[in-house]
């Protein structure tokens, strides 16, 4: 089966992750993948480790913003490409509908990577819309997501597959914890919290250095992996606060799984999210979450494996943050539990046989 992976680009991001995670695991299942980008490349590591795996990779060389010549620049590299599937995510369908015209034969599925009312702008999804009652395939990647489906477009979720992550390789042996503290200059005992994710308003850093510098937690350190446009802002915060010298800004990496081992919790403070990786990841690694209750965070999370808070509730996300820091042995039972949840329900494995089964379907039922 010939498969093209359609994204608007491969900056580090939970879509991007997925649609390259997906195009490794159909590869070595013997399918023919192509990741197409509608923008240039950014030269990410998600690039580099989809070429070291051998997968082809398409650039566009799209402009910011609208830009029609993607409808016949995509529309010749379908025609080239003569796929039997195309798997779309985020904003890309305005240009899909009608560059499928040079390639009627390819069922097209889309992945929703969000709450439907934040997976696109009103214009997208006026075209998500028209996409799903011409015969594209949604898919959701929760119950939440599903959920928004109904109540956004008024069409069932006939299809809801939960993202995937490679669950073997966040388990790390213990020496690596002591490594990674060594190399960021942590001390050895203090607990620390890790948060993964871009400096937007969605990821609500904000708040979770305001509930960072509660007294119960003086002790502590935060490592704030990821990058954007409010770190500068960010950063003034935490000097503001006073736990400039406490809260780490480690900019985009690519070692999270050496982050995590390193770390005694995840903590996010997202006002919405989809299904995000970050969490599975963290679980994976054996590790507690505190999380606000969004989207589909209340289906990997739960009172056996972590901390589940309202969104935008400082005082309990500093509640849940100093409940983990006061009872570590109660915080490595969660952990626990959580490292057996991912390896039954989380690997890449199980999402990428579930999208393949959906794929055979379509094509055979010629959609």
């Amino acid at each position: 089966m010939r498969v093209v992976e359609l994204i608007p680009s491969l900056q580090v991001g939970g879509a991007e992750r997925v649609a390259g995670l997906m195009a490794t695991a159909l590869a070595g299942e013997g399918h023919d993948v192509t990741v197409v980008s509608l923008f240039p490349s950014t030269g990410s590591w998600i690039e580099t480790e989809l070429r070291a795996e051998g997968i082809d990779l398409v650039f566009l060389g799209k402009r910011p913003g609208l830009d029609p010549r993607m409808v016949p620049r995509l529309g010749r590299a379908l025609a080239r490409l003569r796929p039997d599937v195309i798997h779309t995510h985020l904003h890309v369908l305005k240009y899909v509908l009608p560059a499928r015209l040079a390639w009627r034969r390819a069922a097209v599925v889309h992945t929703l990577h969000n709450v439907a009312e934040h997976e696109a702008v009103a214009s997208d999804r006026l075209v998500h819309h028209l996409a799903f009652r011409r015969g594209v395939a949604p898919v959701a990647i929760g119950d939440a997501v599903a959920e928004s489906l109904q109540r956004v477009y008024r069409i069932p979720a006939r299809h809801t597959i939960p993202n995937g992550i490679p669950v073997a390789g966040y388990r790390r042996p213990p020496h690596v914890r002591a490594e990674v503290r060594a190399e960021l200059s942590l001390p050895a005992e203090a607990v620390c919290f890790l948060s993964v994710g871009r400096l937007n308003p969605q990821k609500n850093h904000a708040a979770l250095l305001g509930a960072f510098s509660a007294p119960g937690l003086a002790e502590a350190r935060l490592l704030i992996a990821g990058d954007g446009d409010l770190r500068a802002a960010l950063e003034q915060q935490a000097r503001a606060l006073g736990v400039g010298d406490r809260v780490h800004f480690l900019g985009v990496r690519r070692d999270i799984p050496r982050l995590l081992a390193a770390a005694d919790g995840l903590v996010m403070a997202s006002t919405w999210e989809g299904n995000p990786l970050v969490v599975m990841e963290a679980m994976a690694a054996g590790l507690p979450v505190v999380a606000t209750s969004v989207g589909c965070v209340p289906e990997l999370v739960s009172e056996r494996t972590g901390w589940l808070v309202p969104r935008e509730d400082e005082a309990a996300l500093s509640a849940a943050m100093s409940a983990l820091a006061g009872d570590r042995p109660g915080a490595r039972a969660r952990g626990a539990a959580g490292a057996a949840r991912a390896m039954e329900r989380f690997d890449v494995s199980v999402m990428a046989r579930a999208y393949a089964a959906l794929f055979v379907a379509l094509v055979g039922s010629g959609r």
